[in-house]
This record gives C-alpha cells, structure tokens and sequence, in this order.
C-alpha cells in the first residue's frame, strides 16, 4: 500500500492506491501477446495473399532450419538418394510453416485472454485453444473476453483456409515450370547441357534455324514466368522435378549456355532471339537469388573470370565440332565472347545449384555435399532391320 505524497496523516478522505504485480505482469503479457498475434497475421498475409518479392522474415528463418535438417540427412549420400529424401522438403517446409503460424496466434491469444481470465493463465490457454482449434467457446463472461474469442477463431479458420488456397497456386506454377523442362529433355538430354542441345540438332537431321529461334523465343517467355512465380512464392524453389535428372535450374543454364555458345562460336547467327533469352534468363535468376537471400552482381565485368574451365569448355566445343555442327569461330577464338555472356549468370546459377542441391549436371558447379557430374544420358541409335519382300520374319 502506497500513500500519495499530498496526503498527510490528517487529511480527511486519503485513499492509498496500490498496485497489483501479478496483473502489471497480465497486462505487459497482453501487449506483448497482441503484438506478436499482429506480426503473425502480417506474416501469413505477406507469405500467402501478398504477390510480391520479399527475403527473410519467418519463411525465411523456417526454410533455414528445415533446409539444414535434411542437409544433415542426406549429406554423404549418393544424389539418387538425396533427390529421393529431399523431394519431401517442400512438404516439410508447409507444414512447419503451418505449425509455427498456429503455434504463434495460440501463444499471442493465450497472452490476451490471460488478463481477463479469472483462474490464470491455464484458462487463457484452454480458451485460446477451444476457440482456435474447435470453433467452440468456454463460456465468456465479459465482452473483452468474447471479443478475442471470436478473434481467435477467425485466425485459427482463416490460417487453415488460406494455407489450402495457397496450394492450387503453387501447383499450378509447378506445372507450367516442368512442362517445359520435359520437353527439353529430347532436345538437350538429362541431366540437360548446352552444348548437347545444340549437337542434338545435327543428329540425323538439321533443324532449321528458325526452329532453335522458336526454342529461345519460348524460353524467354519461360524465363520471366519462373522470375514471377518464384520471386512471388519463394516455396517453389523446393519443390524438386518429378524425375531425378531434370531440374528446372539445370534446364535454364542448358538453354542460356547453349544460347552463349551459338552467338560465340557463329557470329554469322547473331540473331535477337538467343540475346532476350540470356538477357531474361540472368535477370530472372538474380531476382530469385535476391529473394532467397543470395548476393548477386546486377553489373559484372564482361573481362571477369569464370570458373568454368577452359579445358571443359573446350570438350564442349569440340562434341559439336565432332557432328558437325557449323563453327564459324575456332575455340580459342570464342572463348573471350562465351565468357562474357556466362559472367552474367554462371555465379548466380552456382549459387542456387548448391543451395537446392540440383542435379549435378555438366558446367554446373560444385554442391554442397561431393557430388560427381552426371553427362546427359543420350538414348542409343537405333534402327529397324530392313525387310524385303519374301524374308521370312523371325
């Protein structure tokens, strides 16, 4: 009991006040409680209604520790096995999420609810989870306390709901990304490679040139749908191809190392097509890095060093000299003008490979565990024995 300093022991009327801890601690609870129910609802809002880039924040901070759980699950093993365990890296990731949104609006409620709960914080809690969980109420005695029940069940609805909606969406993007890496399989094997993309235009048949120009044209188009999505719905990133060989990053470095190689190797070629490609292609991989947190160089010396080696690049260039495909430019010539296209995107495509543990492709970097590089399979040439009039068939 604490007397106000104006009263005397003669004053008439004096009412000590007095000041209860426990509910000075209740209330500093409920602050705390109704700003960590804000962040959350700001969270879930940014991560699942919000279309628009952003780093960090709790998807951020969820992927880390998921990402480093499997890391130490799959490190050591073969890549057969570790695509195999880390294709259920996006479903750990949703539903981590998911706990820890829920997780946090049941805290921040129980918070809430403690104040005006007369037998504590136990109370707080079973209200704050009837309401979230069952929809149901303990029989609120206040309005304060029927408030943020009703608020509670809204958030506890709201988060399943929206989590649900959530998932068409990345389904869809999912699709529309591996539909175009299936197709270039034929063209560029698995895992793809560039120039395996342009050496398979001389296998048995030259393609016109206009189809290769289609090819670029598509990929561009491509290009700035996954810098979209992915930017949008940085999720995606997880989500793994369906078969062990593709990988959406692989198949975008096939088709933007083969686009370098052609404008290197045949000047003569040097159309519009090939540049938007690598132009788009670059600039959708740097904001998909910068979204997950990856430094990027938005303006690279076009005289910098890559790390792609020569002596790689030459076994590259020399498959396509061996079918045949049309040099214009030897390569000692072109090595100068492929480097510089590749300085653009070769450190960020390195970056992202190690980071989602990509198929170990041709001239695509190191991995996070030792990993040796898989060539694209190339199916057999096979031909149908010819029959004559009168053979007998076997």
């Amino acid at each position: 009991m604490i007397c106000s300093s104006r009263c005397t022991a003669t004053t008439t009327g004096c009412r000590p006040w007095q000041t209860d801890p426990v509910q000075v601690v209740r209330i500093l609870a409920a602050i705390v409680g109704g700003v960590l129910v804000v962040t959350t609802a700001v969270s879930a809002a940014r991560t699942l209604v919000v279309a628009r880039a952003r780093s960090g924040g709790l998807l951020g901070m969820v992927d880390r520790v998921v990402d480093r759980a499997f890391q130490l699950v799959v490190q050591r093993r073969k890549y057969l096995v570790r695509d195999r365990i880390l294709a259920g890296q996006p479903v750990a990731l949703i539903a981590a999420l998911l706990f820890c949104w829920i997780l946090a609006f049941f805290v921040g409620y129980t918070l809430l609810l403690w104040p005006v709960s007369p037998e504590g914080i136990s109370e707080a809690a079973l209200e704050a989870a009837s309401s979230m969980f069952t929809l149901g109420f303990t029989a609120p005695e206040t309005t304060a306390d029927t408030v943020l029940n009703v608020f509670a069940a809204a958030s506890g609805l709201a988060i399943l709901a929206l989590q649900i909606s959530y998932l068409p969406t990345l389904y869809s993007a999912f699709s529309r990304r591996e539909n175009q890496v299936a197709l270039l399989a034929a063209r560029a094997g698995a895992p793809a490679w560039g120039p395996e993309l342009l050496a398979r235009t001389r296998y048995g048949i030259s393609l016109p040139e206009d189809d290769l120009m289609t090819l670029y044209k598509e990929w561009e188009g491509w290009a700035a749908d996954i810098a979209e999505s992915h930017t949008n719905y940085p999720m995606l990133i997880r989500f793994r191809s369906p078969r062990p060989l593709q990988s959406w990053l692989i198949a975008l470095l096939a088709v933007m190392d083969s686009a370098a190689l052609l404008l290197a190797l045949c000047p003569s070629r040097d159309r519009i097509e090939p540049r938007f490609c690598l132009r788009m292609g670059f600039s959708a991989l740097r904001e998909i890095a910068t979204t997950v947190g990856i430094p990027v160089d938005d303006d690279p010396d076009p005289d910098g060093q890559i790390q792609l080696s020569y002596q790689d690049y030459l076994a590259g260039v020399t498959k396509l000299v061996d079918v045949g495909f049309p040099v214009e430019r030897g390569a000692e010539e072109a090595w100068p003008h492929f480097r510089g296209w590749r300085v653009n995107y070769e450190s960020t495509v390195y970056a992202l490979a190690a980071a989602t543990d990509a198929v170990p492709a041709l001239w695509s970097g190191p991995r996070r565990s030792p990993a040796e590089q898989i060539p694209p399979v190339r199916p057999k040439a096979r031909r149908p024995t010819e029959y004559k009039p009168g053979q007998e068939r076997a």
